[in-house]
């Protein structure tokens, strides 16, 4: 990973790359491809259990910071973070899943789609929460209506969010954003890093 702390490396680089694939030769295959453009954290989303061998292999590039999508269960925790996941990402937010992490001394982000949960998940001491589906829920104008009264939340929505509008949530107060199929739908390697260099520079032009 690019620094000590996991964490802080997201705040830093405000790209989470969310890749979800079928097999584990696809998700290194297009995580590298990111990489090569810029994009150097990236969340390997493992609800299919083959994909979560792509983490130990991810993990051996010093230069990317590694999440591990998906998690429910503590089983599942564990496997991710024995390959190596720098942080835990779990689609819901759950105190068990936090103790657990917080026992093998890995981070936590936990997944709301409501003020209240991002408050107590807050409350929990998560250090980035992730507000999902950002796009469903009604995009920049759901972030700015949740972080309107409390301003200290560290989200990072995700869902339905492109490389050409995900900009317009740091504005609006997010830390990071996750951005999904936006970087590597319908597209062959050479095109995902084009399209990670695309992202990485729209960073520059918007500061």
């Amino acid at each position: 990973m690019i620094m000590n702390n996991p964490i802080k490396t997201i705040y830093k680089n405000k790209i989470v790359a969310v890749l979800r694939t079928e097999s584990a030769k696809e998700a290194i295959e297009k995580a590298n491809a990111l990489i090569a453009g810029g994009i150097n954290v990236i969340e390997i989303t493992t609800e299919k259990p083959q994909v979560v061998d792509a983490v130990l292999e991810l993990h051996k590039n010093t230069s990317a910071t590694i999440l591990a999508g998906g998690i429910i269960t503590s089983m599942e925790a564990q496997e991710a973070i024995n390959k190596g996941a720098d942080i835990i990402v779990s689609p819901v937010f759950q105190l068990n899943m936090l103790k657990f992490c917080a026992s093998n001394k890995v981070p936590h982000i936990a997944t709301v789609s409501t003020p209240n949960e991002a408050y107590n998940a807050w409350k929990s001491r998560i250090p980035i929460i992730k507000l999902f589906p950002a796009k469903s829920m009604g995009q920049v104008e759901y972030l700015e209506d949740i972080l309107r009264p409390m301003p200290f939340l560290q989200l990072m929505p995700s869902g339905g969010i492109t490389i050409e509008d995900y900009t317009k949530y740091l504005d609006a107060g997010a830390v990071a954003v996750g951005i999904g199929r936006s970087l590597y739908k319908d597209a062959n390697l050479k095109e995902i890093t084009e399209r990670a260099k695309f992202a990485v520079s729209q960073l520059k032009i918007n500061p």
